[in-house]
């Protein structure tokens, strides 16, 4: 079972949102939409993994974060039953439960 979380965030912050995102450790997938709701990228995120491979995906991001105002970030968690970690600086969260 897979959690689904969105969160709206402007273009100068994407980069720096999706780096934390990876450092927590339970983020399986990570999609990027235009405030339409239509999706530019999206990547798996592999536990273990490490920066050398996140680099041209780091480049990438910055790349669009000059080019978009506002976003959407889709993420998909690993249910962890111990993990009750929840970001709350973002009220416009959609969780979604599969």
């Amino acid at each position: 079972m897979s959690i689904k979380e969105t969160f709206s965030i402007n273009g100068e912050n994407l980069l720096k949102k999706i780096k934390e995102l990876i450092a927590e450790g339970n983020v399986t997938k990570i999609s990027i939409s235009d405030k339409t709701g239509k999706e530019i990228m999206s990547f798996p995120v592999t536990v273990g993994a490490i920066g050398l491979i996140f680099a041209p995906i780091f480049a990438a991001v910055g790349a669009m974060a000059a080019l978009l105002t506002e976003c959407k970030i889709t993420v998909e968690r690993k249910n962890d039953q111990h993990n009750d970690h929840q970001d709350t600086t973002d009220s416009s969260q959609n969780i979604e439960v599969k």
